[in-house]
């Protein structure tokens, strides 16, 4: 029997909105990707429901731009665009600038330690070309200043966004130059971090999303768009 902590069956008190949180979760975690189908029957075994709140909530996340409802076929995963990019990017990053700042402010020595701890972790996955343990370390660190932050409103707003860009904001295979950038860019991070220095903070992480973040996500939908026709 499945501990209640880690069950994904879901307690029919506020099922429509229990639904839609846990859809989200499966965007922001990657595990349902830009352009693949949404696998309604299997989700439903997996969250013990049937079709019918599942439709409603992938209308739902439809309405929001997340996913597409194609005619007879279900619905797919939206696609994010280079000009999306350019819209969701700049607002994502002067979130995380009030997020680094107000982290600063509220963090404790634990709190210091345990995002450094993340960062040297992520340094190593890097300088072992482990691509994906990076990602996994870097996601870690951009969302613990929101943690430490402790406003819901905030990271709210930010779940909302992060949602919609994330298989473009964390991506395997970028450049290296832009890898190397985003590394010697979270260097800085940390070490504005330990010091304490919130105006700093905010302006790195600002920039760091503004510029080298949305690099890295105009890189990878370039290189997914597909061939232009003849």
């Amino acid at each position: 029997m499945d501990h209640p902590e880690t069950s994904e069956k879901i307690v029919r008190v506020s099922l429509h909105d229990t639904l839609i949180a846990n859809l989200r979760a499966l965007l922001i975690r990657g595990e349902l990707k830009p352009g693949q189908k949404v696998p309604e029957q299997a989700l439903c075994r997996r969250f013990g429901i049937s079709r019918t709140p599942m439709r409603e909530a992938l209308k739902v996340l439809a309405s929001e731009g997340v996913l597409q409802l194609l005619p007879n076929r279900g619905a797919i995963v939206a696609v994010l665009r280079e000009e999306e990019v350019e819209q969701h990017f700049p607002v994502m990053a002067a979130l995380e600038a009030v997020a680094g700042e107000t982290a600063c402010r509220r963090a404790t020595d634990a709190d210091i330690a345990r995002v450094r701890a993340m960062h040297d972790a992520m340094i190593k996955h890097y300088r072992a070309g482990d691509e994906v343990s990076y990602l996994k370390y870097g996601r870690a660190i951009h969302y613990a200043f929101f943690e430490i932050a402790d406003n819901a409103v905030l990271t709210g707003f930010y779940d909302q966004i992060l949602m919609r860009v994330h298989n473009a904001r964390y991506v395997r295979s970028k450049s290296q130059d832009n890898w190397d950038r985003a590394v010697r860019e979270h260097e800085a991070i940390i070490e504005a971090f330990e010091a304490r220095d919130a105006e700093r903070l905010g302006r790195l992480l600002k920039a760091h999303v503004a510029g080298t973040v949305v690099n890295i996500a105009k890189e990878s939908i370039q290189r997914d768009q597909p061939p232009a026709q003849p």
